[in-house]
């Protein structure tokens, strides 16, 4: 199995209001993918972190095999949620792979 764990930062220039709106459509668009994506085992998006948090967003996800992994980075459902709901909005990303 493969743990695929990425944090983001959303844009500064958004409001309060408008990040509570995105980490909700991110959490939605996401998790989303379970039972659509070949591989994908589990989906956790988390979005509400303790004050002492410098992310906004986690995605705890686990895939069966490094080439599941691959192929969620180019299924056309993740890359539809990537491209309309995560990317617009952040403005860092951190990701890490591992193998459990």
């Amino acid at each position: 199995m493969v743990k695929h764990i990425i944090l983001w930062q959303l844009k500064d220039e958004l409001s309060e209001a408008q990040k509570d709106k995105v980490k909700k459509e991110i959490k939605e668009g996401l998790e989303g993918l379970k039972g659509k994506v070949p591989g994908l085992i589990d989906v956790n998006v988390i979005i509400e972190g303790l004050a002492s948090s410098n992310a906004d967003v986690m995605l705890d996800s686990t895939l069966e095999s490094y080439e599941a992994l691959k192929g969620y980075a180019v299924h056309p459902n993740h890359v539809e949620v990537a491209d309309s709901k995560v990317r617009p909005y952040t403005k860092t990303r951190i990701c890490m792979d591992f193998e459990k």
